[in-house]
């Protein structure tokens, strides 16, 4: 996931390299937009530096050529498209006009007219501009429009008067971001042990059986439990994706090695989600050299371990769901899987559809307990991965229900 923070000028605009860092270490990537103003208080290099991303300082790069000006002036449009959520913080009494009055005379007031992404203000200024008719209207404005204000605190201020005005903490400013993206943090404590992507299975030194499986589904699920404050072992076969920020990944190839990696992980983890397309089959006997093409070749294939079987097997109070491509009876096999493995949830989906599953941003699927069947229709694979967070957590709170009686 990526934000974007906007930074105003105000002696509070360095405390929004902390904020940077607290979403960070959330696994969410921070696009900092600076006004003038605030590169008078902090140079932009701080920010680069916490965030990993180019600050951007103004409408306009420092490009040469009439190609290079026009990327700029329609990048507020990219960043709009790209980004989860705008916050800004500090905010201050100019900005907030002009957010409510739609002036877009710079690229943060411009960017805030172009996104569809919630909005998160959190505002720092002298008392007596806090408290005037006209920035009271201006939040009231901003508010009716679905802007969320996180109220400054009271105390002492920079220009030594004392009220509200403070810049609220920054915990509370990224709390209340979260919240605004619906990434509440309601698997904090917990360790989430994901798998992911396909399995290869070597034929010889060049060669290999695999599957379609791209890994989104399962790297969909890392950064959503990252996001809801779950510790996140994430298993991985060969794909081309990047790990989200604050994952720890393990890389494996074969399903012999992601079975290694899983049981070796399990006694860490409270959750395990097997989102992983793993070879059910490996080759016995894998050439040591080339297979010349002379004609037909025949393969002994010998079946692999069932991963999710074993780690039912093995588990002790682990929360554990899995996952079912199926072309055809897809809720029948699903519920034969949920019963014969010992799983909590089964999350079914039919791998033959057009524009879904394999290969696809995109999926719709059925999330089986045995309480329970919940259609997920299609949508991304980012929203199906927080409706599969939502039944662990359901799972969760039934067994501190039935524990405590």
């Amino acid at each position: 996931m990526k934000i974007a923070l906007g930074v105003c000028g105000g002696i509070a605009a360095y405390k929004s390299a902390e904020i940077v860092r607290l979403f960070a270490d959330r696994g969410i990537r921070v696009q900092v937009i600076m006004t003038d103003s605030a590169r008078e208080f902090v140079r932009p290099l701080t920010f680069a530096a916490l965030s990993g991303e180019p600050v951007i300082t103004g409408m306009f790069a420092a490009k040469r050529g009439a190609e290079a000006n026009l990327d700029s002036a329609i990048e507020h449009i990219a960043v709009a498209q790209s980004i989860a959520g705008l916050v800004v913080a500090p905010v201050t009494a100019d900005v907030l006009a002009k957010f409510a009055l739609g002036i877009a005379n710079d690229f943060l007031t411009t960017l805030y007219l172009a996104t569809t992404a919630p909005v998160v203000v959190a505002p720092a200024m002298n008392v007596n501009m806090w408290e005037h008719p006209a920035t009271r209207q201006n939040l009231e404005i901003l508010r009716q429009r679905g802007v969320r204000v996180v109220d400054p605190g009271s105390g002492y201020l920079a220009c030594g008067m004392t009220g509200p005005g403070r810049l609220a903490e920054n915990e509370a400013i990224v709390s209340a971001t979260l919240e605004a993206l619906g990434a509440v943090q309601d698997l904090a404590g917990e360790t989430v042990l994901i798998t992911a992507g396909a399995t290869r299975e070597r034929i010889d030194p060049v060669r290999y059986l695999t599957n379609r499986s791209s890994g989104r589904m399962g790297y969909a699920l890392a950064e959503a439990a990252l996001r809801r404050g779950a510790r996140v072992l994430l298993v991985s076969g060969p794909t081309a994706l990047k790990p989200p920020s604050g994952v720890e990944v393990t890389s494996v190839e074969s399903a012999a090695d992601m079975l290694a990696a899983v049981l070796r992980l399990l006694p860490e983890a409270s959750v395990v989600i097997k989102a992983a397309a793993v070879s059910d089959y490996t080759v016995g006997s894998p050439a040591p050299q080339k297979i010349k093409r002379t004609g037909k070749i025949t393969l002994e294939l010998d079946p692999t371990v069932d991963i999710v079987s074993e780690v039912a097997r093995r588990r002790t109070s682990q929360i554990v769901i899995g996952f079912a491509a199926e072309t055809e009876n897809l809720l029948e096999n699903a519920r034969a899987k949920l019963r014969s493995k010992s799983l909590d949830a089964v999350v079914v989906n039919d791998v033959s559809r057009e524009g879904v599953g394999f290969d696809s941003p995109r999926n719709a699927v059925t999330i089986l307990s045995a309480a329970e069947t919940i259609e997920v229709p299609e949508c991304s694979k980012a929203e199906v991965a927080q409706r599969v967070l939502d039944q662990v957590f359901r799972l969760k709170q039934e067994r501190k229900l039935v524990g405590s009686k």
